[in-house]
């Protein structure tokens, strides 16, 4: 952790909020014994300001609304979670929060590492690989030639 950062669960949220739907979905049915906690703050849809970055310098831009859900989850050994997913998916947004707090939780941790966060992390990158090889197959690779007119 350096500087108050914790950039296991930044990447932990990251991934929890870029999976989709159904795969985030199974592995909380999968996941045994469910936590007693309390919803603190949610599930809430509103919407957030997204910032664009243009230019050689990148002077930051207002590129537009779009909608986020966010929830607020208490466990009840104390641990709070936070989820924020793009979107209007409530029930994403509260797994995402129970996931975060037990990923705080020391008798969780490594479980939620390597039966949530890592597979998630898998399938991603999967997705992206394949995201990139069908955009490879469209690529156009342009040249100049010079024209020898005097």
């Amino acid at each position: 952790m350096a500087d108050g950062v914790d950039e296991r669960r930044q990447e932990a949220l990251r991934v929890l909020a870029l999976c989709d739907t159904a795969s985030l979905s199974a592995l909380w049915q999968a996941w045994e014994p469910k936590p007693d906690h309390t919803v603190l703050k949610g599930p809430e849809t509103g919407l957030v300001m997204a910032r664009g970055r243009v230019g050689g310098g990148g002077a930051p831009f207002n590129l537009g609304e779009t909608t986020c859900t966010r929830c607020v989850v208490a466990l009840a050994s104390g641990e709070v979670g936070y989820g924020h997913i793009l979107g209007r998916d409530g029930d994403k947004a509260r797994t995402v929060a129970l996931f975060d707090a037990l990923g705080q939780c020391t008798a969780h941790k490594e479980r939620v590492e390597a039966e949530v966060i890592a597979p998630l992390r898998t399938a991603l990158a999967a997705a992206a690989k394949a995201r990139a090889s069908e955009v490879a197959a469209t690529r156009v690779d342009f040249y100049t030639m010079a024209r020898g007119e005097d």
